[in-house]
């Protein structure tokens, strides 16, 4: 043997070969190169591939192709990785048609449509493991449309032939039960999620575009990526648990969100905190949430804050989840929507009030973080600032102030502005902006009466001048009371004032109900007098 014809090529370190230089080279143009470049002759030459295809087996299989004649059997188990060594080896200058490895491999994925299922699974994931170069050749996308063009028309065909894959569609179900009913269209709709659950992200991602773009029914979809994502969790690495969630995550953003559960979503951030995956995908994640925030729970809200953070719940997290839901436009969001978020962060709320290391903007912006038309009450609120309050003793004055700012007297009820206004922990100011309040809507519900009156000829003249001269008699005190305010050595003595004022707006509120009621009584009473003179036959 002529040592000098032979060319020896290490193959990744695993294996070294000798093959014939004037065979290999009249089929790959890379080795025809680098024998060309070489200087001084290419006697006792060495080439030393790093990133060869398929290692040892990759160059087997290819020096097998050229020994033999520039002929080799093609077939699903090997046209992937034959595919990716044409490609390096660069044996697209063969000048021969019929010993073209590219024009073999073309003819042979013309027939692709005829491949079977199992047959399609093999070279999806031979694909996976030759990435990035078969990503390259168009081989991938082919196959990938095939796979998913395969399910469709399983789909498509009959609910019969969806119940088992295309190369077992002999098997049939049929039963009268609903239940097994139940489970029948499940599985007709799931019996792939098996098969594709061991493929890599990467291919997951393009299964996942493909079923879009074929308008896939997305509530499918979305299971499969969960039954992805836990099964690939079992056996996974930290680094492969990161990507694979990246990868869910990005899918399900580019679903429709109605076929996605907060709940599944909250569980997906369970997992993804553990995980630090990229701030994009966080971002992501915690968009989906904020949209359907009005079907969480409180229990899904109580994360715990991330480590470094003294509070205990994680505050900015369900701040952001409240600027994803606000930030779709609160014209757009129905109303019953809205109160529901408001009602959820009003429990948030009063369960973090008590965190002695809640700081004052974060526990304001939260009270502020809902449109104050949301909410109809906001007792809750006054609650949870009791509580809040009680938790930090040492407030300023001007730090309390700054807090009753967020609060709506308006919309209290009176009993909770009964207990303001005896609350020491408040300042005296609030307890007379909440007795005002109080008294405007007492004004206010006065005058609607009022004006109801002249249609009525009312026996309650006496009653509603009774409450006329109390309600301006009240009047004159809030006024009295507020220039005392800033009189610090008689707040006591104001707080007991105004306990006994407020004591006759209540008294006040029941006597003007009381009068309603006489009024309505009477106004039926009336009507049905005349309906009755009408109906009485007419004297002649």
């Amino acid at each position: 043997m002529d040592v000098s014809s032979y060319l020896q090529v290490d193959v990744n370190g695993e294996e070294i070969f000798m093959v014939h230089k004037e065979i290999i080279s009249s089929y790959s143009g890379r080795i025809k190169n680098l024998l060309g470049k070489a200087r001084g002759g290419t006697r006792n030459l060495k080439v030393i591939f790093h990133d060869f295809p398929g290692g040892g087996e990759g160059f087997e299989l290819i020096s097998r192709f050229c020994y033999s004649n520039g002929k080799i059997g093609i077939n699903p188990s090997n046209v992937s990785l034959l595919l990716c060594l044409a490609i390096f080896m660069e044996m697209n200058e063969s000048s021969s048609r019929v010993h073209n490895l590219f024009e073999q491999i073309e003819k042979s994925l013309e027939e692709i449509k005829y491949w079977t299922w199992s047959e399609l699974l093999v070279v999806l994931k031979h694909c996976q493991n030759l990435l990035p170069t078969v990503n390259s050749s168009g081989l991938l996308h082919k196959c990938v449309d095939s796979l998913v063009g395969r399910l469709a028309l399983a789909s498509e065909a009959s609910p019969c032939a969806s119940t088992s894959s295309p190369d077992s569609s002999g098997l049939r179900l049929s039963t009268d039960t609903r239940s097994t009913d139940s489970l029948k269209n499940i599985f007709r709709a799931t019996w792939w999620f098996e098969d594709l659950a061991s493929v890599n992200p990467h291919l997951v991602k393009m299964l996942t575009e493909s079923m879009v773009f074929r308008k896939f029914d997305h509530g499918v979809i979305v299971r499969f990526l969960f039954y992805y994502q836990k099964s690939r969790f079992v056996t996974a690495t930290l680094d492969e648990k990161r990507e694979i969630m990246e990868t869910v995550v990005e899918m399900l953003d580019s679903l429709d969100q109605r076929s996605i559960s907060c709940k599944s979503l909250f569980g997906i951030l369970q997992v993804s905190l553990n995980l630090s995956i990229k701030k994009c995908y966080r971002n992501k994640l915690e968009n989906m949430i904020g949209l359907q925030l009005d079907q969480a729970t409180l229990d899904n809200l109580l994360i715990p804050s991330p480590v470094g953070v003294d509070h205990m719940y994680d505050v900015n997290l369900v701040l952001r989840f409240i600027r994803s839901f606000v930030g779709t436009g609160f014209c757009r969001v129905p109303l019953i929507r809205m109160q529901k978020v408001a009602n959820l962060m009003d429990l948030y709320i009063a369960e973090v009030s008590p965190d002695p290391c809640l700081k004052l903007s974060k526990f304001c912006s939260l009270i502020r973080a809902m449109p104050d038309s949301a909410r109809e009450s906001y007792d809750g609120i006054y609650h949870a600032m009791d509580m809040y309050l009680e938790a930090h003793s040492g407030l300023s004055e001007e730090e309390k102030k700054r807090l009753c700012y967020a609060l709506n007297y308006e919309k209290l009820s009176s009993e909770s502005c009964e207990h303001l206004a005896r609350n020491s922990k408040f300042p005296s100011r609030s307890a007379i902006e909440a007795l005002a309040s109080q008294q405007n809507k007492l004004k206010s519900l006065l005058e609607d009466t009022n004006q109801s009156k002249p249609f009525i000829d009312s026996p309650c003249s006496s009653v509603d001048t009774e409450i006329k001269d109390k309600k301006e008699d009240s009047c004159e005190q809030i006024v009295l009371y507020a220039g005392r305010l800033h009189i610090s050595n008689e707040n006591e003595k104001l707080r007991a004032n105004l306990q006994g004022m407020q004591s006759r707006v209540v008294e006040l509120e029941k006597v003007c109900k009381k009068m309603q009621n006489q009024m309505s009584k009477m106004l039926k009473s009336r009507v049905s007098r005349q309906s009755n003179a009408r109906s009485l036959p007419r004297i002649c």
